[in-house]
């Protein structure tokens, strides 16, 4: 009872029109040979993937879960077929660089492909999402023999990475880690410690998995300024299985399909990556990397959950609607996609998850536009934009992940609680992700704290601009001037609240931090708003008589009519924040 069909038509209008993407293609020497026709088939090609080899492996992956023993962890049956499908298909290679056996495409078209996997499969992606940023990671910051001797491997999908930070005392505060690295003589280092939570610590999809684990050498300092990044193999090139196994897996409410381990290092043998007592730094291109692609986790499941709903509402018949489309006659019982309730509902599905589809793709344009701009004076902005939309894509796409597949279940009624109709599923997958990689409170902080206050405006401001750039352009259409209007006032309304929280911390140094998660919000909201707001100046570059010009102006129209509620809670939220909070 549950399906999942690549959204394609709404991301090539993304591609194409939202972004204008192929023209930076074009002015970029990295992405010469791509085109649109070629963007698109890819993205065909991945949405065959996902439709007929993750999906239907989705709910079987849910019932069946992983399997632990002292020697192996086993993943359900089909997974490991899924997964050398994958690396047959040249997908670990997709963003990759040329020079490193990759296929040198952009990050965008990457994103696309992880929405398709998240959306299809999240348990199953769970072994393959930290793929990229582990290479980044060590593509920027390992030796160059490191990186000779196991890019390649990432690259090829012949070993899957791991991110091994949490101990059991030691979880968002990372400075509390106790995991150690002794040097030995020949220039590697042996680990010892515990690490828990560990997506694909152990599984069977590969036969080494490289684990990038944080761990503190002698004499280090304390906190987080004493953490050193290692790579340690479950396999040494001697042939030797490294000192590291899985003592457990985790019994989740959600994404079973994947092996959530603890591990445990006794003397294995690993190298320093980047500079001692340095970690952080070096982690951190990873970690970013992960944040966005678990923002992404958030618009699969909002995509899946829209679907989904869509389809059983308008199977689903009860009661006679007060209206129903024009030419359709009065039934004894109508389907429910006809009721005003349901209709709210089912707009609200699909405003935000294409919402959600146009701004995280544009962060990945971004992290291309930063690293492949032929103008240099373009790369630094577009760098900065991209660290300053990162917690918001994390917090608010999870959030709305979650949220959507709530009012997804709704629609399905009683059915939405049995496991039949898999939309349970979805709720229960969703709910991780906005927990892990930093919660998103601290990504609220994150925001608030250190890229908006503490960057003294520098990166907000081009968001501003940004902002202010769309309310003029949309200000030229009538049919598009009402949303151009709506995004200038929520713009000044942003610029307003930052104003006030700068100054009240001067005497409140706690009130940020209070009003840090109604902010994100408020910013992930503005942010819908830029993606509708444009969406419906740049639809009218589609023919009259297309139904995706049409939709897409619904959409606006019923976005911008159901706006300023949300505004206006988050707004009055923020200004009750100057309160003090008890202690409890």
């Amino acid at each position: 009872m549950w399906s999942y069909q690549a959204p394609l038509r709404d991301m090539q209008f993304v591609l194409e029109h939202w972004l204008d993407a192929p023209r930076a293609w074009r002015r970029s020497p990295a992405f010469e040979g791509l085109d649109l026709p070629l963007a698109l088939q890819v993205l065909e090609e991945a949405g065959r993937f996902s439709q007929g080899v993750l999906a239907p492996l989705n709910g079987s992956g849910d019932r069946q879960g992983c399997r632990w023993t002292a020697d192996r962890v086993s993943t359900p049956d089909g997974f490991a077929d899924a997964y050398r499908a994958y690396v047959d298909g040249g997908w670990p290679a997709l963003a990759c660089a040329e020079a490193l056996g990759g296929q040198g495409l952009p990050q965008l078209l990457d994103a696309a492909l992880q929405e398709m996997l998240y959306a299809s499969n999240h348990a199953w992606a769970m072994y393959t999402g930290i793929v990229h940023g582990a290479y980044l990671c060590l593509k920027t910051h390992g030796a160059p023999w490191l990186q000779e001797r196991y890019l390649p491997d990432i690259v090829s999908g012949q070993a899957l990475p791991t991110m091994c930070l949490t101990e059991p005392q030691a979880g968002s505060d990372v400075g509390l880690l106790r995991c150690r690295a002794a040097p030995q003589n020949d220039g590697s280092y042996h680990l010892h410690g515990n690490k828990l939570f560990i997506s694909g610590g152990e599984h069977d999809l590969t036969g080494n998995i490289l684990h990038l684990v944080l761990a503190r050498l002698p004499g280090a300092p304390s906190g987080s300024r004493g953490i050193s990044l290692f790579l340690v193999p479950k396999q040494l090139d001697t042939g030797q299985v490294n000192g590291v196994r899985c003592d457990g897996i985790e019994h989740k409410m959600g994404i079973k399909g994947s092996a959530t381990c603890s591990l445990v290092f006794e003397g294995a043998q690993g190298w320093l990556i980047g500079e001692a007592n340095r970690g952080l730094a070096a982690m951190f291109v990873m970690m970013n990397s992960a944040r966005l692609h678990v923002g992404l986790q958030g618009l699969g499941h909002a995509e899946a959950a829209w679907q989904n709903a869509r389809e059983y509402a308008a199977e689903r018949r009860q009661m006679r609607a007060p209206l129903r489309p024009e030419g359709i006659a009065a039934q004894a019982a109508d389907p429910i996609s006809y009721h005003p309730a349901m209709r709210r509902v089912l707009l609200e599905l699909r405003t935000t998850s294409e919402g959600l589809r146009a701004i995280g793709y544009w962060v990945a344009h971004l992290l291309d536009q930063a690293e492949h701009d032929p103008d240099p004076q373009a790369r630094q902005p577009a760098e900065q934009l991209a660290q300053l939309l990162t917690p918001i894509i994390k917090a608010f796409f999870t959030e709305q992940g979650f949220r959507q597949a709530s009012n997804a279940l709704q629609v399905f009624g009683g059915y939405g609680y049995v496991t039949e109709f898999a939309i349970e599923q979805t709720l229960r997958d969703s709910r991780i992700a906005m927990i892990y990689e930093g919660s998103n409170e601290i990504q609220a902080n994150d925001l608030l704290l250190r890229k908006v206050l503490g960057d003294e405006g520098r990166a907000f401001g081009l968001l501003l601009a940004q902002l202010r750039d769309e309310a003029g352009q949309g200000g030229e259409w009538v049919e598009c001037a009402g949303f151009a209007v709506a995004l200038g006032k929520l713009c000044g309304s942003l610029a307003a609240v930052v104003d006030d929280v700068r100054e009240l911390s001067q005497e409140d140094s706690e009130y940020p931090y209070r009003v840090a998660g109604d902010f994100l919000q408020l910013c992930g909201v503005t942010l819908l708003a830029l993606a509708w707001a444009r969406a419906a100046r740049v639809s009218r570059a589609l023919p009259e008589d297309d139904p995706l010009r049409a939709s897409k102006l619904q959409s606006a129209g019923f976005f911008f009519n159901y706006l300023p509620s949300r505004v206006a809670q988050h707004l009055a939220a923020i200004e009750g924040g100057r309160a003090a909070l008890a202690f409890v």
